[in-house]
């Protein structure tokens, strides 16, 4: 095991990044939130057609790139790093990995070549150690009933992948209503999606624990991205602003803070590599959860530090609109409920490792 980035890895985030760059920067995310599509699919398109990653995690024998969880993690990083607006997470993690647990070949050919976007229609608040709720029901002719609420990327998707029990179904997104909701973070709508006897078409075994531990313990990476352009931005601002004729990044006080927070982000990247790289060896193994619940519960809590403490310290054009430190802010609090919680995550890290449960 190796915490340490691959030339191959390094090389993908420098193709990702100069891309966003160029195509989603901050003014440009800024703009797109305030229309009525704040998804950008023409920068989802170029992602996954001519970078692929939306074929990361497909094998090649379906015409994916057969990388694994360390590559689609350093993919999640550079778009938490510009709160870019695709549905990267829900389409080419979510949906793929529970895809790549059926006998389903012929949809996953079609989201590695980037034609299709798909959703698991699960709440994004679900948690990997709790059941999902039952909100769907599957007849006797095979159509679905039922409704789903704060489900991420189904605004967008072509087709839903629907849990039934431990069965997945597969619905075209024309075949629902759905419902998009006001959301903390505006780069990620969520949405409720109605099944009034749509027709589905039964695709494999589902289990629920491993797809959601695994987008959790991807989660832990775009939040570190999160942390990182929060402490990137927050260092570049303190060393330009002046008070008494002096950078205000020279104060003892603030020093002592910028190191605590940089501290911070260090030990998330441990966290976040380290579980990326159990996910890529065995997603569905007890050190994966483990790893993954490590990751969860330390970097969702610190990417919404450091995106406080970044609004904190640039003072009042911090609190502006204008800035796109809010955005940051937002993904981080949305995200510290997204696929379990802190709290969720830390009494399944006592669970799994036999840990004594508290005194009465």
């Amino acid at each position: 095991m190796t915490l340490l980035y691959t030339e191959v890895e390094e090389e993908l985030r420098a193709s990702v990044r100069d891309l966003l760059a160029d195509r989603c920067g901050p003014e440009t995310v800024l703009r797109r939130i305030e229309t009525d599509a704040p998804y950008d699919l023409e920068l989802w398109k170029t992602l996954s057609r001519d970078i692929g990653v939306a074929g990361l995690l497909v094998p090649e024998e379906h015409g994916g790139a057969g990388a694994s969880a360390r590559e689609a993690a350093v993919v999640l990083e550079e778009l938490g790093r510009a709160v870019a607006p695709v549905p990267f997470l829900t389409s080419a993690v979510l949906a793929t990995r529970a895809l790549l647990g059926t006998g389903e070949t012929g949809l996953l050919q079609e989201l590695a070549a980037g034609d299709v976007t798909a959703a698991l229609v699960v709440p994004l608040a679900a948690s990997p150690y709790r059941p999902l709720p039952g909100a769907v029901t599957a007849g006797a002719d095979g159509t679905l009933r039922g409704r789903v609420r704060g489900v991420a990327g189904a605004d967008v998707a072509d087709v839903l992948l629907v849990p039934v029990g431990s069965e997945l179904h597969l619905v075209e997104a024309g075949e629902t209503r759905i419902e998009v909701l006001p959301s903390l973070d505006l780069t990620r709508p969520v949405a409720t999606v109605t099944f009034d006897g749509a027709p589905a078409r039964a695709a494999g075994p589902f289990d629920a624990r491993a797809v959601l531990a695994f987008g959790a313990g991807l989660l832990a990476s775009e939040q570190l991205g999160t942390a990182q352009w929060c402490l990137d931005a927050t260092l570049a601002y303190i060393r330009e602003r002046h008070q008494f004729a002096r950078p205000i990044g020279s104060f003892q006080a603030i020093k002592h803070r910028m190191a605590d927070l940089w501290l911070d982000v260090v030990r998330a990247r441990a966290a976040a590599r380290n579980a990326a790289d159990r996910l890529a060896e065995e997603p569905a193994s007890d050190e994966a959860v483990l790893a993954a619940a490590v990751a969860g519960s330390w970097c969702s809590e610190v990417a919404l530090h450091v995106a406080e403490e970044s609004v904190q310290l640039h003072g009042g054009i911090g609190m502006t609109w204008e800035h796109p430190v809010h955005l940051y802010l937002k993904r981080a609090k949305a995200g510290q409920v997204a696929l379990g919680a802190p709290g969720a995550h830390r009494d399944a890290l006592a669970a799994l490792m036999d840990l004594p449960g508290p005194v009465d």
